[in-house]
């Protein structure tokens, strides 16, 4: 970055700056804060009323909070690590199409994190991760295929075959078009 970047940068940075203490002091500011948003990167004494919310939103449904709470207990940096919660949380989320929590689910499938080693399922999952838009996915699939018997392959390329199949019957009972018809 050269001279002039670096002081534009700078000048917005010390702009922000009293706007970004207010904020954090619960002041009236320009910067709202995202409501309804899973939030557990927290003050410790803020930790207990962000987990009751995300847990409120978990409960309601909410996709990115499932994932957000299976965050924390995965990582266990302000809580035990709980391995169970987290991929109790990471299905949820999975199931909703959450493509961050079919990653984790299926980096955990492999590694055997908190649930027996499984390839085939984290080579589906990583499939669907990748599908649902996580760039890292596909990487971590070929991975795991490069240890999966040929056997072991093809039966998760049927299981993949078969869940797409689904899903494309799916779309042209919903709305009596082709799935490959132009969208409108």
């Amino acid at each position: 970055m050269n001279r002039t970047g670096r002081a534009l940068s700078l000048g917005c940075l010390l702009l922000l700056q009293p706007l970004l203490a207010l904020a954090q002091a619960g002041g009236n500011s320009l910067l709202i804060p995202a409501m309804g948003r899973c939030t557990l990167n927290t003050q410790p004494q803020d930790l207990a009323q962000a987990l009751a919310a995300c847990q409120k939103a978990s409960d309601e449904g909410d996709a990115q909070a499932q994932y957000e709470l299976g965050e924390f207990y995965y990582e266990g940096k302000n809580a035990p690590r709980d391995l169970n919660q987290a991929l109790s949380y990471f299905e949820k989320a999975s199931l909703q199409g959450h493509a961050q929590a079919q990653f984790k689910l299926g980096t955990m499938f492999f590694h055997g994190e908190g649930v027996p080693a499984n390839n085939v399922q984290a080579y589906i999952l990583l499939k669907m991760a990748a599908v649902n838009g996580d760039e890292d996915a596909l990487d971590t699939a070929d991975e795991v295929s490069e240890k999966m018997p040929r056997q072991e392959l093809e039966v998760a390329t049927q299981v993949l075959g078969q869940i797409f199949r689904k899903y494309l019957m799916e779309l042209q009972s919903a709305d009596g078009r082709t799935p490959f018809s132009p969208l409108p």
